[in-house]
């Protein structure tokens, strides 16, 4: 990633505790890497698992995860998201564990009426807790073509990028008291499906079923992370785990959010009147 650059890291002693992890690095068949969960065939893989689509009717939405969870690393998949009017709906893709205090990065795409913009909606959970959103709108048209959706997570942070443009950072706050993604690896999933009670205008915009199915696309995923496996993860050496942003990445990442942030839970005093949360002062 242009915008990263390399610190020194102590933290491959977090890996001890997951037993064994093996460092992986995936591109090419998506067959390989995912698995579809629901749709009752509403879900496909094509061209020999180079390209996934997901679709959503009025019956049913759709969804896949991978195959394997991840703990830490770099995370990449190319997406072409819902064309024409797409209101009601919404793609999302994430990285989730298990239980009732479980982690979650996500990136969530709200649809719209055709020639409005899509909502890009960002949000971290860590041991249950999320009500960390940030949403923004898009520089280009995500309907048209492919673009890559990045997630970056080591010990230091998590980064999410568009196109290798990084648009968000959540920090490592654990001297804060605020607790970090860090011990429970993480499945990708991802679904489409019908949210028109609140995605569009707060869901005044019902979803148009005469213009179903709705269709998402996927290629070109990419991971180098650790994975639960037979043997240790040297995941030290790995770039990605000693990565943050040097200057021209926080840079770009705040003229982004100047430009193009339509939400930021950090500014919401309405919603936090005791005062907002403490990661806020850091940001």
């Amino acid at each position: 990633m242009a915008f990263l650059s390399s610190i020194n890291s102590t933290h491959l002693v977090l890996f001890v505790i997951f037993g064994s992890l093996a460092l992986a690095a995936s591109a090419g068949d998506l067959n390989k890497d995912f698995e579809i969960t629901w749709g009752d065939g509403r879900a496909k893989m094509l061209n020999n698992g180079e390209l996934l689509t997901l679709s959503l009717d009025k019956a049913s939405g759709s969804g896949f995860e991978s195959r394997n969870e991840f703990m830490y690393g770099q995370i990449d998949m190319q997406l072409k998201l819902v064309a024409g009017n797409s209101a009601g709906t919404v793609t999302a893709y994430y990285l989730s564990s298990k239980g009732s205090d479980w982690d979650e990065i996500d990136f969530e795409f709200l649809g719209n009426l055709s020639g409005d913009p899509y909502i890009l909606h960002t949000n971290v959970f860590s041991q249950g807790k999320g009500n960390r959103e940030q949403q923004f709108h898009l520089w280009f048209d995500p309907t048209a073509d492919f673009h890559t959706y990045s997630i970056l997570w080591n010990p230091k942070h998590i980064v999410f990028s568009v196109d290798g443009t990084p648009i968000r950072k959540f920090k490592n706050l654990e001297s804060m008291g605020i607790p970090y993604l860090k011990d429970q690896p993480m499945r990708i999933h991802s679904s489409l499906w019908n949210a028109d009670d609140w995605a569009t205008r707060g869901g005044l915009v019902k979803t148009d079923w005469s213009k179903a199915p709705f269709t998402a696309s996927y290629r070109n995923f990419k991971a180098s992370a650790c994975v639960k496996a037979s043997s240790s993860c040297a995941a030290k050496s790995q770039p990605w785990f000693n990565q943050e942003l040097d200057s021209r990445g926080e840079k770009r990442m705040k003229t982004i959010q100047k430009k193009f942030m339509i939400y930021n839970y950090c500014k919401d005093t309405k919603r936090f009147p005791q005062g907002i949360p403490k990661e806020c002062s850091m940001a």
